[in-house]
């Protein structure tokens, strides 16, 4: 079958190349569309180089999202057909999912977040909703997430892609950052502000940057989502924060910090997975999978500069790379088990005998 696959955020592309490798093993051929928004195609590029780019950043106005959002679907409409895609797999990709609904395609998605607005629309058109066992006993039915959609997986999204994690010792120095055995590192992704999830601002996030660049011995570095705030916080000109510029193995870094503080949701919770100090500063409603994290002892979550904790080399370990693995396979069993089922009918149609006319 022609599993068609669209990488909408920067997540997707570590997400689903173990998930395509595995559904490319299985016989599967791999068809892959990626939006340009943050870093998607860049880190889209590095496991599928001639993966097909449709559609941009989403803009902050709502009028202008939607008019971005309907230009998307019709080009992602022509281009399946063209492609002959069979079976739709994204992680809410809204645009891919309204294409793949006009298409009469079978969509599975998949979904950890309960307060993006946006689910009415993805859990209503898709066929299978893959769930984190974290959401179980929320009423995700008035979304559109009927009983007969909805699987549960026995933990995140983010342990999907951990597997396939293998630490860059090394890029610390590549990247220039100095550090020494008594230098903490803190490393902070920004907030997601063009989220349609995230409509404000979020001045805690600044007033922790800012108090860590008093911290004459500790060391910053800051993964930006958009241009315009890389632009502001070098603005602040902290003198020991180094705000990058391009996609990197975020994996490799949150792995040898000593502190991580995440004001979004996906990187935070690798963090917490990788087994580092990690903090949330995410301003909108806590979401179920932070608090499922936080309840477990692995997030602390912030609401004010007074909870930041002390900035000091860590001394517990990281988790077990073979825990990770394990893990992975796991809930890539999930997924694929789950493509296969939506696979089914169209097989059967195929072996149907030709009626006479």
């Amino acid at each position: 079958m022609r599993v068609w696959i669209d990488l909408a955020n920067s997540p997707h592309p570590l997400l689903f190349a173990p998930i395509a490798r595995r559904l490319d093993a299985e016989g599967h051929e791999m068809l892959m569309t990626a939006r340009d928004n943050a870093q998607t195609v860049e880190l889209a590029r590095e496991t599928w180089p001639t993966v097909e780019i449709i559609g941009t950043a989403s803009p902050k106005a709502r009028t202008r999202k939607a008019i971005v959002m309907r230009e998307r679907v019709r080009d992602l409409a022509r281009w399946a057909r063209a492609a002959g895609a069979q079976v739709a797999l994204s992680h809410n990709s809204y645009g891919q999912i309204v294409a793949a609904r006009q298409l009469r395609l079978p969509i599975v998605t998949a979904m950890d977040f309960e307060h993006q607005p946006a689910n009415h629309l993805a859990f209503r058109l898709a066929d299978t909703i893959l769930l984190p066992e974290a959401l179980q006993g929320y009423s995700l039915r008035r979304q559109g997430a009927a009983t007969k959609k909805v699987r549960f997986y026995p933990g995140l999204k983010e342990e999907i892609y951990l597997g396939d994690f293998r630490p860059n010792e090394s890029l610390f120095q590549e990247l220039g950052v100095q550090r020494s055995p008594r230098t903490p590192i803190v490393v902070l992704r920004t907030p997601p502000s063009r989220a349609a999830y995230h409509r404000f601002d979020n001045p805690l996030f600044r007033e922790v940057l800012e108090a860590i660049g008093q911290e004459q011995n500790a060391r910053s570095v800051v993964l930006v989502r958009h241009p315009e705030q890389r632009l502001a916080i070098q603005a602040l000109d902290l003198p020991n924060c180094t705000v990058l510029s391009r996609a990197i193995n975020s994996r490799s870094l949150m792995w040898a910090a000593d502190l991580v503080i995440g004001a979004g949701g996906t990187m935070t919770r690798e963090a917490a997975l990788l087994g580092v100090p990690t903090c949330s500063v995410f301003a909108g409603t806590e979401p179920a999978v932070d608090r499922w994290l936080r309840e477990r002892g692995s997030l602390r979550r912030l609401i004010g500069i007074d909870g930041l904790p002390p900035i000091r080399c860590r001394e517990q370990p990281a988790a077990s790379l073979e825990d990770l693995r394990q893990r992975s396979e796991i809930l890539i069993d999930c997924f694929a088990e789950a493509v296969a089922s939506a696979c089914q009918p169209l097989r059967a149609r195929k072996r149907q005998p030709a009626t006479a006319s």
